[in-house]
């Protein structure tokens, strides 16, 4: 019998849903039952394929090619379950799907209203796609309560609630506790308001999980279950802690798991299997050494629209017990400025990078930047520290080497215009009637990228090969644009491998340098199958290798 829990927020946004619903996933794992996750969003984008990274964060890109909110790579990261396209829900496909179904008369004459049609869409989607033999399935809606936004989700929710009975449905809401420093003590009003507002929209939440930086006192506690009408024992702290690896340990403590249980009449006497999470933590906070990795990006000013990057390069630093420090480098800031007295990129770069044991370069699209990039990618391979280019970071390095080495000046990507030299383009601008071309029709942007997991096959005796130990991977893919084939003789005279190819040797997906310690490209985003129990095998060897160069710095320094 499947079980439905829904999480909802209040007060404010960036609380941690995600975080929450994917630690309570953990918890109900460790005790053995079998969970999934759903992420309901309020937008009316279809999905955030077309949204700027900073108006977003990362899009999480799922194996069947769904472009997915980044609280599902939470999902995926927490309980090592892949997300599926029926995981992620938005308004804008609700709607969609409602009106296609209204152009076609399949409601026979009816006045389609958000109710019932909107919320019987909404109910759809929570029960599609599900195993027989699931336990529980979480939900999880975005936004805060009282936004105009999130009104039809928490109508759905309500109404499923009611058809399934509360046997079966738990509402759990989570809020913010701030403490005042002026009145010094944490304040339980803004909490008592949010369930009001769900109340009136007759959803009675059965659990309060409230954010707080310390400890709430027992009487606030027992004056948020007297205002919110719930038990006290079911008001569970949210502490802030170091690592989001230590929120379902933190959780499993406060009691949640139990009395999620409990509701549902389960046995509670016995604890979650723990003991990965507390040795994640445990080498998370007594590292026996640190290595610093310079990712160089356009994005940086928002660290969000780099999350699974961050969380797979922490899980390689896990894999070789070492800390992994990240100095952020706005790409822009390494290109060459229209002031009279301005330092040369080349120096800017030397100073700015010569501290760090590896250098990254990750996905990323359109003209602005890309210079520093390929400043950093050029001084990578020349002072010969390990490298990894992620998507867009594979086709600037195969731009700077074609430039460097092929001397080909013009070497470009017709993504930033038109170009003698298309060492990266459209497949379609140089190749007629490929399985992979996908057309952009009526300038419609929307999922007109390789999405989702694709086949490579590596070459053996490359860097590739003894990263994966095997000869064909699957790996998930985000991007519109190619290397192009037909420049790989001229690259493999001057010691550029291409390591690994589509399975029709058609597109490069890997590519690295014979003459170098470490340098490795790839056109797909391997941060996005990383696990913190099973780190990506490609951040596993980019921070062995960072390590590496760090140990040889480190005597370098010692020796002079």
């Amino acid at each position: 019998m499947i079980r439905y829990i829904f999480v909802t927020g209040g007060v404010l946004s960036s609380l941690g849903k995600g975080l929450a619903a994917a630690s309570l996933a953990a918890l109900l794992q460790a005790r053995g039952y079998k969970v999934r996750l759903r992420k309901f969003e309020p937008y009316l984008n279809v999905d955030p394929g077309t949204m700027s990274p900073y108006q977003h964060g990362e899009v999480y890109v799922t194996e069947d090619g769904a472009e997915t909110d980044l609280d599902l790579g939470h999902y995926e990261r927490f309980t090592g379950v892949s997300c599926r396209q029926s995981d992620a829900v938005t308004t804008g496909r609700i709607y969609s799907d409602v009106i296609a179904r209204e152009r076609r008369g399949d409601y026979l004459g009816a006045t389609v209203q958000v109710i019932p049609h909107i919320t019987d869409a909404i109910k759809d989607c929570i029960r599609a796609d599900l195993e027989p033999d699931l336990d529980f399935l979480i939900c999880e809606v975005g936004g805060t309560v009282g936004d105009i936004e999130s009104l039809p989700y928490l109508e759905a929710f309500r109404q499923f609630s009611n058809e399934e009975g509360s046997q079966r449905t738990l509402f759990i809401h989570l809020t913010l506790v701030p403490y005042i420093a002026s009145a010094g003590e944490l304040k339980t009003k803004p909490s008592q308001h949010s369930v009001k507002e769900l109340l009136h929209l007759g959803i009675q939440p059965d659990i309060l999980l409230c954010r707080c930086d310390r400890p709430i006192p027992q009487e606030a506690k027992y004056k948020l279950a007297l205002f919110c009408n719930i038990k006290p024992e079911c008001v569970i702290e949210a502490l802030d802690v170091d690592t989001i690896y230590q929120v379902p340990i933190c959780y499993s403590d406060a009691g949640l798991d139990i009395q999620v249980l409990r509701h549902f009449d389960l046995d509670a006497q016995n604890k979650p299997a723990l003991h990965r999470w507390h040795s994640i933590v445990d080498c998370l906070h007594h590292p026996r050494q640190e290595v610093t990795i310079a990712v160089v990006g356009k994005y940086v000013a928002l660290r969000d629209a780099y999350k699974s990057l961050i969380e797979a390069l922490s899980h390689g630093g896990i894999s070789q017990d070492v800390r992994v420090n990240i100095d952020w480098v706005d790409a822009e800031e390494l290109e060459q400025t229209e002031s009279e007295d301005a330092v040369l990129p080349a120096e800017k770069i030397l100073k700015r990078l010569r501290n760090a044991h590896g250098i990254l370069v990750p996905g990323g699209y359109g003209v602005r930047g890309t210079e520093g990039m390929i400043g950093a990618i050029r001084y990578a391979r020349e002072h010969k520290v390990p490298y990894l280019g992620i998507c867009f970071g594979m086709q600037l390095a195969m731009i700077e080497v074609a430039r460097s080495l092929l001397d080909l000046k013009e070497a470009s990507s017709t993504e930033f215009g038109s170009t003698p030299c298309p060492i990266v383009g459209l497949l379609t601008e140089w190749r007629k009637g490929e399985a992979y071309e996908r057309r952009v029709a009526g300038g419609n942007l929307g999922g007109t990228m390789r999405l989702g997991s694709y086949e490579c096959h590596l070459e053996t005796n490359t860097l590739a090969h003894s990263i994966y130990g095997q000869k064909v991977i699957c790996e998930r893919h985000r991007h519109r644009y190619e290397v192009n084939i037909d420049y790989r003789p001229q690259f493999e005279k001057l010691g550029m491998i291409f390591s690994g190819l589509s399975p029709d040797g058609i597109l490069p997906e890997m590519v690295e340098l014979r003459d170098h310690p470490w340098f490795l490209g790839m056109q797909f985003h391997p941060e996005l199958k990383s696990r913190p129990f099973e780190p990506h095998p490609v951040f596993k060897a980019f921070i062995a290798a960072a390590v590496k160069r760090g140990e040889e710095t480190r005597h370098m320094r010692d020796t002079e």
